[in-house]
């Protein structure tokens, strides 16, 4: 039909235009983020782009849900505003008759949004989650300029190091020598020099500050070098001396040393063996129920769901008044999808609180919007209005 074509074409135009400027807005947004992140050492500089194109994907379903709303809303002021919608009210076409062409037009949308929100959320954060604890794993040595002092990430210990040269952490061409005294026992400088073992091939005048387990310690040396001995990995620290303070009784340790060899096994931070409840899969958050899993579950189903409503709302709230201008209708709406959107995030730390089970809140936020979308609809249609539900009942009680 002629009706159903060229409403379908007008918000497939709509929301493409409409899709885009939002996409547009919201990469800007993250990467201004992601930048901030990365200034305060959270993301790698070279995965900036990456973890904002993962978090722009998890946006995704609020994206289509949000364009395919506005889309809406628009082409159908626009039809009250040119005068379209007399001629479809004239020929004997109410509003209620628009419902099938629009949800003919949004059905893949609304697909595609619960296969994002069901599957693409939980990966794409997963993702992201995984860029940021490799990145918090490195060595506290990456951190580190050559030529400047640098604190690691807990402020513990203080590094200076100036790179001879860039090789393998594995040593310089594998080479070996035989074992020294390895220092033993935790010292507070130990922990410093494995962490300057892991990405040293070979450097000079390399200062470590650590204050650890109730003890400070400065240990400098000219050189310093990995080798490997015995399929074991040693740093060798030459020509240098270690200052150890206890710091309840002020005792001082001085120590000089031609060569000073720790062994190191290299490995960085573990990576957390939790995984954030909005990484983990829809089917993991059924399988083993939990209060804040169910919460995770029930708001990723809510998002599904709200596209629907939304589009219903969408045709229920459309309008133009002219005394508002054109942008007033949009203001509206806008209003409306901020408020569904807060009640979903609400409705989340009710279930993850145990206050409310998340049966209650599917049937009663989302359902209670799709009754209440379809009474304003029928209401719309039919030109209920309060007027003429008393005026009836005056009528009536006349004739009784």
């Amino acid at each position: 039909m002629v009706f159903h074509s060229s409403l379908r074409k007008e918000l497939a135009r709509s929301f493409g235009a409409t899709l885009v400027v939002l996409i547009t807005i919201v990469m800007s947004m993250m990467l201004i983020r992601t930048l901030g992140l990365a200034s305060r050492g959270s993301v790698s500089p070279q995965d900036v782009m990456m973890v904002m194109g993962y978090t722009v994907l998890g946006h995704l379903p609020t994206i289509l849900t949000m364009s395919l709303f506005i889309s809406i809303m628009a082409v159908m002021g626009r039809m009250y505003r040119d005068s379209e919608m007399v001629i479809w009210f004239s020929s004997g076409r109410g509003l209620a008759g628009f419902l099938a062409p629009i949800l003919r037009f949004a059905w893949p949308i609304l697909l595609v949004n619960a296969l994002l929100a069901m599957v693409v959320w939980p990966w794409s954060n997963q993702q992201a989650s995984e860029l940021k604890d490799r990145y918090e794993r490195r060595n506290d040595l990456e951190r580190v300029t050559p030529g400047q002092f640098q604190e690691n990430a807990s402020g513990s210990r203080v590094f200076f190091i100036e790179k001879k040269a860039t090789s393998d952490a594995a040593g310089l061409g594998g080479a070996t020598t035989t074992p020294l005294p390895v220092a033993k026992g935790g010292s507070a400088a130990q922990s410093a020099l494995d962490v300057v073992a892991t990405t040293l091939g070979s450097g000079s005048n390399v200062f470590i500050s650590a204050t650890e387990h109730g003890k400070q310690s400065i240990t400098s040396s000219r050189t310093g070098r990995i080798n490997t001995i015995q399929d074991e990995r040693f740093l060798l620290l030459s020509q240098g001396q270690r200052l150890e303070q206890q710091q309840t009784s002020n005792e001082i340790k001085i120590s000089e040393f031609a060569e000073y060899g720790v062994r190191v096994n290299g490995a960085g931070l573990q990576a957390s063996d939790a995984v954030p409840v909005k990484a983990q899969p829809s089917l993991t958050l059924l399988r083993t129920p939990s209060a804040i899993g169910m919460a995770e579950l029930c708001w990723r189903i809510g998002l599904a769901l709200a596209a629907f409503n939304l589009s219903l709302l969408a045709l229920s709230l459309c309008g133009f008044n002219p005394r508002a201008g054109r942008g007033g209708n949009l203001l509206s709406a806008l209003f409306v999808f901020i408020i569904y959107y807060n009640f979903l995030n609400v409705g989340y730390g009710w279930v993850s609180h145990g206050k409310l089970s998340w049966v209650t809140l599917l049937l009663g936020l989302h359902g209670g919007v799709t009754m209440l979308g379809l009474m304003w609809l029928a209401a719309r249609h039919y030109q209920w209005s309060w007027r003429q539900l008393i005026s009836r009942k005056k009528i009536s009680r006349s004739h009784a």
